[in-house]
């Protein structure tokens, strides 16, 4: 029975990751995560919405590694230090209490996630930005949840 049952909620994983803009990198992202096997739609949407978190405080983490190494980058760092602290601190807690009552405005929280992250980047002269990498990574996840959320729409 148990058996049974992750098969069928790996069929949700997979059902769900199809509809979003892009497979691989959902179920990745949720096969990655042990709730998957046992979560219902929202509850996927929670998980990705915990990866914008890590994602986010891993970039804010590395912001502090970057004003020891591109100090004259200080001025693009303090601003994107802000809006990585904006996805942590509200876009995240926003999205995790409207995915449980009103999606849209999860909706509203991780498209404004992915939107800080590009002005983060587009702040950075061309090529200079210690950033690009993490930046497309929050791009992607954000693109992926959201698909997710309005599943519950």
């Amino acid at each position: 029975m148990a058996m049974m049952m992750g098969t069928a909620m790996g069929n949700i994983v997979d059902q769900t990751c199809k509809q979003t803009p892009d497979y691989t990198l959902c179920l990745s992202l949720l096969n990655s995560d042990p709730r998957s096997s046992s979560a219902d739609v929202v509850g996927l949407g929670l998980i990705l919405v915990d990866k914008i978190k890590a994602l986010g405080t891993e970039t804010i983490g590395q912001i502090k590694v970057a004003y020891k190494t591109k100090a004259m980058l200080k001025r693009e760092l303090d601003e994107c230090n802000l809006r990585y602290k904006t996805i942590v601190e509200a876009d995240v807690n926003t999205a995790i209490i409207a995915i449980k009552g009103n999606p849209k405005f999860a909706e509203d929280a991780v498209v404004d996630a992915g939107i800080e992250a590009s002005i983060c980047e587009g702040g950075f002269p061309e090529g200079q930005s210690p950033l690009t990498d993490l930046t497309q990574k929050m791009d992607k996840i954000c693109d992926v949840t959201r698909a997710i959320v309005r599943m519950l729409l």
